[in-house]
């Protein structure tokens, strides 16, 4: 199957926040926001003023999105640099294992080398997702072990 690999942009809002559920769900959420509030928070994130976050979007040959990687870009890196920052890498069942992902995370690293200051590319995924580290790993991607991440809920509901 052919993909198209590109940027989101503006008619792609009420397709990504459908895709953002589908994504929840995969990580087993059971609680999931309407659809008119994940709109209005996919517009914000990408479109907003400034924009919190950019986003490359697989299209498959239907004109369908099919996957997604969302990233931002950090500062500081290493010294006074920026890094791209990979926050969630996803791809729909039907076109796992057929490059789509390995194409993704290609095109990233093309945009940060692009990007003047950008030193690096970082991600992560849990300890419990064999799948993706095994993923990474066939990529020649090594583990990082030097973090330990912390988490907070500010919301209040």
């Amino acid at each position: 199957m052919s993909v198209t690999i590109r940027p989101a942009d503006r008619r792609d809002i009420q397709a990504l926040a459908e895709l953002i559920e589908e994504i929840e769900r995969f990580y087993g959420s059971t609680r999931i926001q309407p659809l008119a509030e994940r709109q209005s928070q996919v517009e914000e994130a990408l479109f907003g003023s400034p924009p919190m976050a950019s986003a490359l979007l697989v299209e498959d040959e239907a004109g369908g999105l099919a996957g997604l990687a969302a990233y931002s870009f950090l500062w500081p890196a290493a010294g006074s640099s920026h890094s791209l920052f990979l926050k969630e890498l996803y791809v729909r069942d039907t076109l796992r294992r057929q490059g789509v992902g390995a194409r993704l995370m290609n095109e990233l690293q093309a945009l940060a080398a692009a990007r003047p200051g950008c030193s690096r590319v970082e991600w992560m995924t849990d300890h419990d997702n064999p799948s993706a580290r095994a993923f990474y790993k066939s990529l020649g991607f090594a583990e990082f072990d030097g973090k330990i991440i912390y988490r907070v809920d500010t919301s209040t509901t």
